[in-house]
């Protein structure tokens, strides 16, 4: 007789009961907020102590000063300024001043400059920079459907740090060891850009680099299949596709601090007209984190060193808490334009170099060459939507 079953059984119910009652364990105070009809379970809930810290760590800082903006141009007055140039000079000096803090306070110029010659494109960081900052230009004037008139800074990501602490990157670990796990296609281990569950470990590459439909609910009870009558059409309803977008969405979840009701309507999950207007604002958000990856960080990886890069040797790429760092509008909705409107608010030259022919530490100037392709992105992202059948689809702007 298996005399041991039920004292196994019985020392495990009480460890589970420990460890709700055991001495200092308290559950998180939640703060819950109705944005819905009462009875739809249309509710946010938040840990409220996790609130002070989010706000702390989600202070818009002030300019170092208010630069004017007379006098001589940037592009006049200082060598290989290919993007800024037509700042004034105290317009320009403040960026640099203000940038310098946002990204690098600790190593300060030297940390993307040559002290012994500002103007030389050596030092990799100062490529990558100029790029970002082409970025973040495109951002404000662009997708203005996602950030309307708040717009971003390099501060809206680095937050003081040289690398955002919110990134991704293709994750292929652990290895698969062989024979039958050899094809576990990304399951079965710790996600951890899917809210470390065993969902799709690679699910943002699908939807935040590639271009993979999002939509999987279906229609009916049963399989739809390829029915357009049941599903937009060439969209299967199955269960790895529904896994897939179960990711990405813990992926955005985790990023704004917020849950499904702040984009859906519990009772119809599919419906837009049923849907918050959020739902609109998080669909341009992906279009526009789909651009980013593609027409500015992945057009990096011959720039960026082995350190900056993924185990696969991608480049980190922009993800929603890139931006939003766990609450659901970045810096609480405050914005820094005001500041740096004529520094971020508008597009200097979109040129863009040919970023294959550099060489850290020797290439003196990158010259500019093609131009850049985010309009085109855009545009495609928009063109794929609304060819996309059996949906409603989000409004232009």
């Amino acid at each position: 007789m298996n005399l041991w079953i039920p004292f196994a059984a019985s020392a495990g119910t009480l460890l589970a009961v420990a460890s709700f009652v055991g001495a200092g364990w308290d559950a998180p105070p939640v703060e819950t907020t109705q944005i819905g009809y009462r009875g739809t379970g249309m509710v946010i809930h938040r840990d409220v102590e996790k609130q002070e810290a989010l706000r702390a760590a989600n202070v818009a800082p002030a300019a170092p000063w208010e630069a004017s903006p007379d006098g001589d141009k940037a592009g006049t007055i200082y060598e290989n300024v290919q993007v800024l140039g037509d700042l004034s000079d105290d317009q320009f000096n403040q960026f640099m001043a203000s940038i310098t803090e946002w990204v690098a306070p600790e190593a300060g110029c030297n940390y993307c400059h040559n002290p012994e010659n500002l103007a030389s494109d050596e030092v990799y960081t100062k490529v990558v920079s100029r790029r970002m900052i082409q970025m973040t230009q495109a951002i404000n004037t662009d997708w203005s459907s996602h950030v309307a008139q708040t717009g971003v800074t390099c501060y809206t990501c680095h937050r003081g740090q040289a690398v955002p602490v919110s990134y991704w990157y293709k994750d292929m670990e652990p290895k698969p060891a062989g024979n039958m796990t050899q094809n576990r296609a990304g399951q079965n281990v710790v996600a951890k850009f899917a809210g470390n569950t065993s969902m799709p470990q690679n699910a943002l590459m699908d939807y935040l680099l590639n271009d993979k439909p999002i939509r999987v609910h279906s229609l009916t009870a049963l399989p739809a299949g390829d029915d357009p009558a049941k599903m937009p059409a060439g969209v299967p309803a199955g269960v790895k596709e529904t896994e897939g977008t179960w990711a990405l969405m813990m992926h955005m979840s985790e990023s704004l601090g917020a849950n499904c009701m702040t984009c859906h309507n519990s009772r119809a999950f599919n419906d837009w007209d049923q849907s918050p207007p959020q739902r609109v604002t998080a669909w341009h958000g992906i279009q526009m984190t789909r651009a980013l990856n593609l027409d500015y960080m992945e057009g990096l990886t011959p720039v960026f060193p082995a350190d900056r890069k993924g185990p696969e040797g991608d480049v980190f790429k922009a993800g929603c808490g890139t931006c939003h760092n766990g609450v659901q509008k970045p810096l609480y909705g405050v914005s820094m334009m005001d500041a740096y409107r004529d520094a971020l608010g508008k597009k200097g030259s979109t040129d863009v170099p040919d970023f294959s022919t550099y060489e850290p530490g020797k290439t003196q100037t990158m010259a500019p060459g093609r131009q850049s392709a985010i309009p085109s992105a855009k545009e495609t992202a928009f063109a794929d939507a609304a060819a996309s059948a059996g949906d409603q689809k989000p409004s232009r702007d």
